[in-house]
């Protein structure tokens, strides 16, 4: 997958700025233990002997030399030992002393013998996950402003009560939230507009964000028009991307508006692409839609439906629409 040079930018930078932090760290850490264990900083220096003494060993080609490599790596690790062993005598983890990277596996340089990290990969989705959200122009929403009052003393379609089916829906959406991970499940939601499936939704893009997860969250008739116009060769140089690539691969999605789209081929074939690369990849993703039931079969093919009816968690929301609710009350 290809990626923007400025997200390139951003994440070398952030790789840069957590090597430092790091390095920083590691010299702070051992002039502590200079001032308080000595005799840790005085093995230290013995151990960077060993290191001169490996490179003339090397250079003088002398014929002894495994036996000598030998001795000088012996002494090194019993060195190593000894200083551990002081550490933790003095209640410090054994590997106090070492840099401790954000990523161990590149040492946070990005690359890991001439291939790209994981850990840069990760950054590089990240920035432009967040690119394709600023976009997306979503009002910000958490548990703590969703009000379950809106429901009390209103019926549901099924003739059941609101504020009982909303409690339900609410608590089960904060579960997922608190619980969630790579494998969590789908959630599909449906009801009427204005009922609260975009404030849970988005409320759960902030709570998973938040737990340093990729979000990518937005409407799905702005994904499909980025996609179509990428396919097409229709996007100018500041919308170039691969935006499809995103969504499969992004670690939570939430498609919002399900149902507002254009019903054509393209996009019908690219919705199902999304939900079924999901699903075929395991990673959760999150749709809400203003439509019936009977709506939604009459709209889409029995691929789509049957692969958000067969995975999904169905979750169906009731009540009035809230934003009338504040208007008639003087609330907004």
């Amino acid at each position: 997958m290809s990626y923007d040079r400025s997200i390139y930018d951003k994440a070398e930078a952030e790789l840069n700025r957590r090597r430092f932090d790091a390095e920083a760290e590691q010299k702070r850490r051992t002039d502590e233990i200079g001032q308080k264990i000595p005799e840790v900083r005085e093995i230290y220096n013995q151990l960077s002997q060993t290191v001169i003494e490996l490179s003339k060993l090397i250079i003088s080609k002398n014929k002894n030399f495994t036996d000598n490599f030998d001795k000088i790596k012996e002494k090194n690790l019993q060195g190593q030992k000894m200083a551990a062993q002081l550490l933790e005598t003095n209640g410090y983890p054994a590997d106090y002393l070492e840099t401790h990277y954000y990523c161990p596996k590149c040492s946070d340089k990005g690359y890991v013998n001439g291939e790209r990290c994981t850990c840069l990969t990760r950054l590089l989705n990240k920035y432009s996950i967040e690119r394709l959200n600023e976009s997306a122009n979503m009002p910000e929403c958490d548990f703590e402003h969703f009000s379950l009052e809106f429901y009390k003393g209103r019926k549901a379609q099924n003739g059941g009560d609101c504020f009982e089916q909303m409690s339900k829906v609410f608590d089960f959406c904060r579960k997922y939230a608190d619980t969630f991970s790579e494998k969590s499940g789908s959630i599909f939601m449906y009801g009427k507009t204005g009922v609260g499936k975009t404030h849970l939704s988005l409320s759960i893009a902030k709570a998973v964000a938040e737990k340093g997860y990729t979000v990518a969250y937005g409407s799905l008739i702005n994904y499909l028009s980025a996609i179509e116009k990428e396919h097409f060769g229709k996007a100018g140089e500041s919308e170039a991307g691969d935006t499809m690539n995103l969504l499969i691969n992004t670690e939570l999605l939430i498609l919002d508006d399900l149902g507002s789209e254009f019903s054509t081929a393209f996009y019908e074939s690219a919705t199902y692409n999304i939900i079924n690369s999901r699903i075929n990849l395991g990673l959760p993703t999150i749709i809400n839609t203003n439509l019936s039931i009977d709506e939604l079969q009459k709209k889409y093919n029995d691929r789509i439906i049957s692969r958000i009816f067969g995975v999904f968690s169905t979750l169906c929301f009731a009540g009035e629409d809230i934003r009338q609710i504040k208007r008639l009350n003087n609330m907004v």
